[in-house]
């Protein structure tokens, strides 16, 4: 029962997020994520606001909490920390991935959406002319959000979003490390 109530709470979180991001289209909040170009390479990276950067000790201890299998106490810490800093990328990536393991798909494509929306609105309308290289450790979070991304829209029964995702990360990196283009051929769409 606790889990579902749970579940819900994380539900409204992610509905409530996506809502203020809808109300704030258009405006670029300072220190917001921003887009450079990475140094002494001919690619981009994001760049994180402070408020971000100041979570980096907590988003370790999160990662020891899920290698420790306390994943209910991970999720309300990244929960907590949302609540201070919705842009922080790497805490929707890993909610997506905890609902995932959960087997709840919605959330997790509500998560792993928000996560990949962050980088795109980054990016911005004029796109770049470089690639944005998830070799890059600034990158991973968003190319590794967006993949799963495309593989929980493959579940929903969503093809067309999951191509439209898989294209767009593929232009980013036409690398593809994380396969992108061989999950889309997999699934046959």
């Amino acid at each position: 029962m606790r889990e579902r109530h749970e579940q819900a709470d994380d539900r409204e979180h992610a509905a409530v997020a996506a809502k203020r991001k809808k109300k704030s289209a258009g405006k670029r909040p300072t220190g917001g994520i921003q887009i450079r170009r990475a140094a002494g390479s001919k690619s981009y990276e994001l760049l994180f606001p402070p408020s971000v950067r100041e979570r980096s000790e907590d988003m370790e201890e999160v990662h020891a909490m899920i290698a420790a299998g306390e994943t209910d106490i991970a999720i309300d810490e990244l929960r907590w920390l949302l609540g201070g800093c919705h842009e922080l990328l790497e805490a929707h990536k890993l909610l997506g991935d905890l609902a995932l393991a959960d087997g709840d798909t919605d959330l997790a494509r509500a998560h792993f959406g928000y996560a990949y929306e962050l980088g795109i609105d980054a990016i911005g309308k004029r796109g770049l002319d470089r690639p944005l290289p998830h070799a890059n450790p600034a990158n991973q979070a968003f190319h590794e959000a967006g993949a799963h991304l495309v593989q929980t829209l493959i579940k929903l029964g969503e093809p067309k979003m999951a191509k439209t995702v898989a294209k767009r990360l593929v232009d980013l990196d036409p690398a593809d490390p994380l396969e992108i283009g061989q999950m889309i051929a997999q699934a046959k769409l």
